[in-house]
């Protein structure tokens, strides 16, 4: 399958399916290399050349989710549970502010146990107390909590598809009893609600196609996302796909790999898409490529990276999967270490919040 030319930024033409399709199957690297040169061409023209940093604060591993691939399923009894304190998480906002960056980003399992007023306390704190944006990344909530939040102050909500292909999702993320499970549904919820509304997927799920991860990222288009992130899937051994017995087997030319450069190609192809989005270099790309795999996402479409600002006794039990990149380090070290990163490959680190750009 060849690939078609790409289109060139600002000339106002875009990608279509069957053309992501052609470019996901593309293996010549003369090729690869015009389409990463194209994708940060355009992240350039578009979101410019600054690397807006937000500070992840993991304040919870409690999920009542049974998940497939996660690491912190309901049934996992390997983990020690814990909730961070409200002190804790407002002492990482202030941290954040030391560090400058512009944006917290609190993330956990899917946990009722976060109570929604104690919730929206903290984040009148954090926007009192600071200059911060603020991003919840806390599963699928009713509605009601999420307006509740927004009311409080936050900005933005993260709330990954991870694949639009309707019989692998509810395959690998059971529906809770009565409660059956529509991301797209919420996230029209978020942005009706006026949150900065971020979502994603994982590149070579078992049982995924080439084919649907085209069909992912003709729906970012659709979707007019603030935000996508995009990683690798990373095998945890204590869930279902870990061990494949809920795997959907696959003829192997139809499967995706989740090799790392398929998951640029899915970064960049989106970046192409979607032009003025936010695009994280993500943690699990780190983790696949520890030297240099934040910095390959950057130059190919990124222009985000979520430092981790979870303090260590925490970040070492949120564990989503095995040997997650920058697990071992402080917050400190993670600062330090990203900056230098970012000014070896002549990019900047952005001030305030970051929000989406939008012409």
């Amino acid at each position: 399958m060849n690939a078609p030319s790409l289109p060139r930024p600002g000339s106002g033409t875009t990608l279509d399916r069957a053309a992501i399709l052609a470019w996901l199957h593309e293996d010549d690297p003369h090729r690869l290399a015009e389409l990463w040169r194209i994708a940060d061409d355009t992240r350039r023209r578009n979101v410019g050349d600054e690397v807006h940093l937000r500070g992840l604060i993991e304040i919870s591993n409690y999920c009542v989710r049974a998940c497939g691939y996660c690491g912190l399923r309901a049934a996992n009894r390997e983990i020690e549970r814990y909730r961070m304190s409200a002190d804790e998480i407002v002492g990482c906002a202030h941290l954040a502010v030391e560090f400058g960056y512009g944006t917290v980003v609190m993330q956990s399992g899917e946990d009722y146990g976060i109570k929604t007023d104690w919730l929206a306390a903290i984040v009148r704190r954090i926007k009192a107390e600071t200059p911060l944006a603020v991003t919840l990344s806390l599963g699928e909530r009713p509605d009601a909590d999420l307006a509740v939040w927004r009311e409080a102050g936050a900005d933005r909500y993260l709330l990954r598809f991870e694949t639009s292909d309707e019989e692998l999702y509810h395959l690998i993320h059971p529906d809770l009893p009565g409660r059956p499970s529509d991301r797209f549904a919420i996230l029209r919820a978020l942005q009706d609600l006026g949150y900065e509304a971020g979502s994603g997927i994982m590149v070579g799920i078992p049982g995924q196609t080439y084919a649907s991860v085209a069909d992912d990222i003709d729906a970012f288009r659709g979707l007019d996302l603030d935000m996508i992130g995009i990683g690798p899937y990373i095998s945890h051994p204590a869930t279902p796909l870990g061990d494949r017995s809920w795997a959907r087997e696959l003829p192997p030319d139809e499967q995706i790999p989740s090799d790392e450069l398929t998951v640029y190609k899915v970064v960049a192809l989106t970046r192409l898409v979607c032009p003025q989005a936010n695009l994280p270099s993500t943690t699990a790309l780190a983790t696949i490529n520890q030297v240099d795999g934040r910095e390959l996402g950057l130059q190919r479409g990124a222009n985000i990276v979520m430092p981790n600002l979870t303090p260590p006794e925490y970040r070492v039990k949120y564990e989503i999967y095995p040997d997650k990149a920058c697990v071992g380090e402080t917050a400190e070290m993670c600062r330090g270490c990203l900056q230098g990163r970012i000014e070896a490959i002549g990019r900047e680190i952005g001030s305030g919040p970051g929000g989406r750009r939008r012409s």
